[in-house]
């Protein structure tokens, strides 16, 4: 069910929402948490299908806000409710913000409308701004989610998340790294149990997940980190492999497309393994899984960003470990 609600207001809107469930017959679940997406217009639909298929997982409120040109001379809030069969598990609203509407605090756009003493998130698809925490919206937030992946120069902008960094806050280029991180974990659990002395991490120059991974390893590992981006043409998207160097012999985990990985271990027949790049549904409901402070992220960002160092600065890390 679908209800447009143009130049409205957020207490109409409120008790629409509750006269909708009731009229409808939509089933009132328990909702978890209010999931704020804050985006363009435009760019609503592909999040807000992810959002749905999330909600299957964690049924919540999800609030859509789009900000429009504040330039124009009319003024108004439209907004649209889904519910049902068109919002998956959750409630969907969006709000359009036309003109001057859009100059107030975002908070005061959404307070009205958030879950009552349930968490809320805050997601920034697309354009975010260069400190989530210390926006009206970001403030009330438990976590804020962000993705490198989405903005004009993704390196750049993981390399500042551990300047801007304060507890809550996380990046879909992190969650990406599940699989990478559970896989090379296991490896490491099996004998023979031989410590890694140095790590070659290499992935395409898009991809923000392979500084990062690069970044983890680093910290994990207390090793040096020989990392670096490759030309589009050698490798298109993602991270291409992980090298684990041990006095035995070279552990390799590569991908020879985007959906396979290749496992190579010393004395060991190879292995390959199913390792499809992960959906934005799968990141996102991933960290909807937490709400607390993902301290491990946050010592990545910050603490192992710097033993890190720049790309190909393997030998000063060395330098720096002794």
């Amino acid at each position: 069910m679908i209800v447009d609600l143009p130049d409205t207001t957020v207490s109409k809107i409120s008790r629409a929402l509750v006269s909708v469930r009731e009229e409808g017959g939509a089933v009132a679940l328990g909702r978890v948490l209010t999931l704020i997406i804050i985006t363009r217009l435009g760019a609503e639909e592909a999040v807000i299908e992810a959002a749905n298929d999330a909600s299957r997982e964690h049924p919540m409120r999800v609030i859509v806000l789009m900000i429009g040109d504040g330039a124009q001379t009319d003024s108004c809030l439209n907004a649209q409710i889904r519910v049902g069969g068109d919002a998956g598990a959750s409630e969907v609203v969006t709000l359009h913000v036309v003109g001057e509407a859009g100059r107030a605090p975002l908070e005061s756009l959404v307070t009205g409308l958030l879950l009552p003493d349930a968490p809320v998130v805050v997601w920034w698809p697309d354009e975010t701004p260069p400190v989530t925490a210390k926006t009206s919206i970001g403030r009330i937030a438990q976590r804020r989610i962000t993705d490198a992946a989405t903005k004009p120069d993704p390196t750049a902008w993981v390399a500042g998340l551990g300047a801007s960094y304060a507890p809550g806050d996380t990046d879909l280029s992190w969650t990406r790294l599940t699989r990478w991180r559970e896989q090379l974990a296991a490896i490491l659990d099996q004998p023979p149990y031989e410590p890694v002395t140095a790590v070659t991490v290499r992935g395409a120059a898009d991809s923000p997940s392979t500084a990062l991974l690069a970044s983890w390893l680093r910290l994990a590992l207390d090793v040096p980190v020989d990392w670096a981006y490759l030309p589009a043409e050698e490798w298109p998207h993602g991270i291409k492999s992980v090298s684990l160097h041990r006095d035995s012999g070279d552990i390799v985990l590569e991908r020879p497309s985007s959906d396979v990985a290749i496992l190579t271990q010393p004395e060991q027949p190879s292995h390959d393994l199913a390792f499809p790049r992960r959906t934005l549904r799968e990141c996102l409901a991933e960290e909807l899984r937490r709400l607390d402070p993902d301290v491990l992220y946050g010592r990545v960002i910050t603490e192992g960003w710097e033993l890190l160092g720049p790309p190909g600065n393997a030998k000063a890390q060395d330098e720096t470990r002794r």
